[in-house]
């Protein structure tokens, strides 16, 4: 008898138009996963094997620490429950993949902060939105992401306006922009947790970006098999 298929939510925002989650739902497929989607309007199952913290709208800055003035577009129903979600799989040790605003908030569950608007700061990188993958990226040696890709350099996408500043406890930055701002995070013991600041389920036709899903779906599988 076939091996059941991992059934990994996906968060995202309550919404009609959720490019994201389709792209998602697609990669997740194709790496042999089962996607379900979870919004505030649709709660998370209370049995997954993984865990995708979707793209979206800003982090609202008071849960760390920033000025207020980034804040206008904050969905906090968004933020609490995904907040909850991230705290559940790392109890349960469940496999956790977060893009874009999902590994910023990956890091700010584990006590970190980030940039509420890098706009000004960067001085290598462009601020213009690009779903193609138009900036290149360092992966550190020795790290999870090295390993799932293959590579140490690599060409992402780039949709965002914040970023990782101080790495919550139990972190580390396993990627970097030309600018030095974090690319990507991940756990430094345990569970697999990896966070990246880019949308790589506009990208999974390339075999780099797809790996992280394959990555996340094998990692559910390894996870069921010491159940």
């Amino acid at each position: 008898m076939a091996s059941r298929r991992p059934l990994i939510a996906v968060t995202g925002k309550a919404s009609r138009w959720a490019p994201g989650w389709w792209a998602a739902w697609l990669a997740i497929a194709l790496a042999g996963g089962r996607a379900i989607r979870a919004t505030p309007k649709r709660p998370i199952p209370a049995r997954i094997d993984g865990l995708v913290i979707g793209g979206g709208d800003d982090i609202a800055t008071d849960l760390y620490g920033a000025t207020a003035a980034y804040d206008n577009t904050a969905d906090r129903a968004r933020d609490a429950m995904e907040l909850a979600a991230i705290e559940q799989a790392r109890v349960d040790k469940t496999p956790i993949l977060g893009i874009c605003r999902g590994a910023q908030l990956i890091n700010v569950a584990a006590r970190g902060s980030l940039y509420a608007d890098i706009s000004d700061l960067r001085r290598s990188t462009s601020n213009r939105v690009n779903p193609l993958p138009c900036k290149p990226v360092a992966i550190k040696r020795r790290s999870r992401l090295a390993a799932v890709t293959g590579t140490r350099r690599m060409r992402v996408n780039s949709l965002h306006h914040q970023a990782v500043h101080t790495l919550g406890q139990g972190l580390q930055a396993s990627a970097r922009d030309a600018d030095g701002f974090v690319q990507a995070i991940e756990a430094r013991t345990g569970a697999f947790v990896i966070g990246v600041q880019w949308h790589p389920e506009y990208l999974c036709y390339r075999p780099r970006q797809y790996r992280l899903f394959r990555a996340l779906v094998r990692a559910c599988e390894r996870a069921n098999d010491g159940d």
